[in-house]
């Protein structure tokens, strides 16, 4: 592989390196939504809540004279942690089974981790071609992480209408939420999957020809 193409081929696996660290911070944390509940009295606690994809946390916050909301969640409160109880049955998070669709939450989960196999796949496909000198392999590679990016980005917005459900329906407390820096990391992640293999995909193919009478086979060798 040339020097300036090998240059190339770093810069795209930088920009996929990057997409995978933000996407594992994304999957792992439960900071993707915000809710709040209507708030009817003053100088009493309310309780908001922030999910992630695996648990779900409530928070009592003090409401003050001139609050009109309940928040924002770094309010200091007494704060209480539950994984959803589809993944964990020996857990109490009943607040999940009432305010959101479980299917949703499902989803969002298994399409994440989907993702994160993809991610370990097209890892594994682009150290082999290093290792081995195997340029060919960084092809699937591209694709594997192209993968990885469309499957997150789909979590991502089944996420964000299992929110607007949850908020929308006349069975929850919740009138307001807000997307939190864990949905922005995936968001930011499976741009980063998508630009970084879609460029490693470019860069990793085979010169094409120049002139009409050059083949294919006329194009630098690969090893």
């Amino acid at each position: 592989m040339a020097p300036t193409k090998t240059l190339k081929v770093r810069v795209a696996l930088l920009c996929v390196l990057v997409g995978t660290v933000l996407a594992l911070v994304a999957v792992v944390t439960d900071h993707w939504a915000v809710l709040s509940p209507h708030v009817e009295h003053h100088n009493t606690t309310c309780e908001a809540a922030h999910f992630g994809l695996w648990r779900i946390c409530t928070k009592r916050i003090f409401v003050g004279d001139k609050e009109r909301s309940c928040g924002p969640i770094t309010l200091p409160g007494e704060k209480n942690c539950s994984y959803f109880r589809h993944f964990n049955p020996g857990e109490s998070s009943e607040i999940f089974e009432v305010t959101t669709q479980k299917e949703y939450s499902i989803s969002a989960a298994a399409i994440a981790i989907f993702s994160l196999g993809f991610i370990i796949v097209g890892t594994l496909c682009a150290l082999l071609s290093f290792r081995k000198k195997r340029d060919y392999l960084l092809r699937p590679a591209s694709m594997f992480y192209i993968f990885a990016g469309l499957c997150l980005s789909v979590s991502a917005e089944v996420t964000r209408q299992s929110v607007q459900r949850m908020v929308d329906s006349e069975h929850t407390a919740w009138i307001a939420h807000s997307l939190a820096w864990s949905f922005v990391c995936a968001c930011v992640a499976a741009a980063l999957l998508l630009v970084g293999g879609l460029a490693l995909l470019l860069f990793a193919l085979p010169r094409m020809p120049r002139d009409p009478w050059e083949s294919c086979m006329d194009a630098e060798p690969e090893h």
